[in-house]
């Protein structure tokens, strides 16, 4: 009888281990993320086209196949990324289909206006991050 009783005790230490490591995991994605998408947003203010295009999902590139069409996408398109004032990482959480992640960036745009984008990354094959598209969130303006 005591052996039943020693085997899920010994079931719930190994999970309860395993929970610090799964944090970590999920923090060093996060962290692996923050470091694909400030380094493209540093190609776009350096008008790196070759750069921030290495950052694109191989999906992005079936749609955009070529480094200046890309650019061109982003320039008309997402100009707070393109040229943001200033910009933050929020929160980070595992893609849905357990993939990627999807990254917060608060983003003061050229225009004054904040928005917050939202970066999808996608584990590629060779183990690196690319991005797989953002979104873009207006904030709202506060009423007076």
């Amino acid at each position: 009888m005591r052996i039943l009783f020693r085997l899920p005790a010994l079931m719930v230490v190994l999970a309860l281990a395993a929970l610090p490591n799964a944090a970590a995991r999920a923090g060093d994605i996060a962290a692996e993320g923050r470091v694909v998408i400030e380094s493209q947003i540093n190609a776009f203010l350096n008008d790196d086209m070759a750069t921030a295009y290495s950052f694109a999902s191989p999906s992005i590139k079936a749609i955009y196949p070529d480094e200046a069409r890309f650019f061109d996408m982003v320039k008309r398109g997402y100009q707070p990324v393109y040229r943001p004032g200033n910009f933050a990482f929020g929160r980070a959480k595992p893609a849905d289909d357990g993939s990627g992640i999807v990254q917060e960036v608060l983003i003061h745009g050229p225009d004054g206006q904040d928005w917050t984008a939202l970066y999808s990354l996608i584990r590629q094959p060779d183990g690196s991050l690319k991005i797989n598209g953002v979104q873009m969130i207006k904030a709202a303006i506060p009423q007076t």
